[in-house]
């Protein structure tokens, strides 16, 4: 977003929650960043990070933005937002008559438009701002008239379609809007319509953020440079704003863009084959040996995770109901799928349980037997509803042989509640053997080669599935024959 809106003197992020944005910009020596929002604690994050990480001028304020606007007289070179979506207390009764809706009021359910309205009006004349927006704000019905003046007078210049987890929410593809204040001259340019989504990745690894960036900047330099941007099938156009001004004002860039060339997708199907072949083979070499069957049960000494933690073995924590922190939620969809977090928390002044590496989340609903451990990928996630955190010492216990022996059957079942619509697990009755540590790294070890394993199954179905709807679709639109 930063390499988007370009070099600047003068930058503004009006909702900045922990900085990440601002702490983003190129630094120049005569810059001045300026940031707000609604929090106390994260305004005041956000200016102790920036002082700490640049020499230019940092100015703070806390206060809600839309109503009480720190920075009323600012004209910044560039505007770098993620705003709050989908919010109904905006402003939108006090609000009715403020100067900043240039392009039209906002409706109750369009808040994200009153942000884009808010950004342009901090803008100098020229100025480029660059905006995280869900994807609904580009097709609405209610915001089709404020879509269209952006359009008609030269401020929209981009509608960039994200990866799904790009961002929280991270289960859906967020858009990118590239906005310019128009200066006198400007007149209807071309709008440049672009997705990346093709570029998702895998499960916990997240978009590949390489190809994203040299995609989306590449479009963008061109269309900047040129006015315009030659087809590019699947990825990216430019188009009239005539084109986009019917009775929807639907923005979507996948609506517009044509097809991928016949000779693309035959290209990538068959690197997806190749792909399914290598995680096959993979699956192969990490299918465990069988246990040897004469082995008789062994009879451990057993404890409980409820005397555990009284113990001081490992601390328990609980998801929430919301939190404070804009940070991306931990789902137990997510613990049972294996992908990254994809969920939000209301804003509430309840403090969010942020995860750790070597955290083991257990979810308490549904009688599945599923863990997982918190690797470097997932960190700093806060902890959703029906979910167990639970932090081991790690020089008393290993998190992988904790996470592995929670998943036993017999386990979940000893520890289960039943009810006639659901089942809730008791994480403080499972139990777990008292075990020197060196053998529970032992077990540890064979855990863990097992979780890559399962990870890769889901690797391959995933590429089984992208094969056979790249063959559906290759057969319905006439790039791949039936022979």
């Amino acid at each position: 977003m930063a390499d988007l809106a370009g070099p600047a003197r003068t930058v503004l992020d009006p909702a900045c929650g922990t900085g990440a944005l601002l702490r983003a910009v190129a630094p120049r020596p005569d810059q001045e960043l300026y940031a707000q929002d609604s929090a106390p604690e994260l305004a005041a994050l956000t200016a102790l990070r920036l002082a700490l990480q640049t020499r230019t001028a940092v100015r703070g304020a806390i206060g809600d933005t839309l109503r009480a606007d720190a920075h009323p007289e600012l004209h910044a070179d560039a505007v770098l937002c993620h705003p709050p979506f989908n919010e109904r207390n905006w402003g939108h009764d006090e609000l009715a008559y403020d100067p900043r809706w240039e392009y039209g009021f906002p409706a109750r359910t369009e808040s994200e438009l009153a942000w884009v309205q808010h950004a342009l009006a901090r803008l100098k004349d020229g100025g480029t701002a660059v905006l995280l927006m869900p994807p609904a704000a580009a097709s609405r019905r209610s915001g089709r008239r404020i879509r269209a003046d952006l359009l008609r007078r030269g401020a929209l210049r981009a509608v960039i379609a994200l990866p799904v987890g790009a961002a929280p929410p991270y289960n859906i593809p967020l858009h990118l809007w590239v906005l310019r204040r128009p200066d006198r001259a400007a007149g209807q340019p071309e709008v440049l319509l672009a997705d990346v989504g093709q570029y998702a990745g895998e499960a916990r690894g997240g978009p590949d953020w390489q190809a994203v960036r040299d995609a989306v900047l590449d479009a963008w330099r061109v269309h900047e440079r040129t006015g315009s941007l030659d087809e590019r099938p699947g990825l990216a156009r430019s188009l009239p704003v005539i084109d986009l001004l019917d009775d929807d004002v639907d923005l979507a860039p996948a609506r517009h863009l044509p097809p991928p060339a016949a000779a693309d997708g035959v290209e990538q199907l068959t690197a997806v084959r190749e792909r399914l072949g290598e995680t096959l083979r993979l699956t192969a070499d990490l299918t465990p040996p069988p246990a040897d069957a004469h082995l008789p049960a062994p009879r451990w000494p057993l404890t409980t995770i409820g005397e555990l933690a009284r113990g001081g073995a490992l601390v328990m924590r609980t998801g929430g109901n919301g939190g404070h922190a804009r940070v991306p939620v931990l789902t137990d969809n997510d613990v049972l799928s294996g992908t990254a977090p994809s969920g939000t928390l209301p804003e509430s002044d309840e403090e969010a349980v942020l995860t750790e590496p070597g955290d083991v989340v257990v979810p308490v609903l549904g009688g599945g037997s599923i863990t997982r451990v918190i690797d470097d990928a997932t960190a700093g996630a806060a902890l959703g509803r029906n979910l167990v955190l639970l932090r081991p010492d790690p020089s008393a216990l290993d998190a992988w042989f904790l996470a592995g022996f929670l998943r036993g059957t017999a386990n979940n079942r000893q520890a289960s509640s039943y009810a006639s619509t659901a089942t809730r697990l008791d994480v403080r009755r499972l139990q777990l053997p008292r075990l020197p540590f060196d053998e529970q790294r032992r077990y540890g070890a064979r855990f863990r080669a097992l979780d890559e394993f399962e990870r890769v199954l889901r690797h391959a179905g995933r590429l089984g599935e992208q094969l056979v709807r790249g063959m559906y679709d290759g057969l319905t639109d006439g790039t791949v024959a039936p022979d």
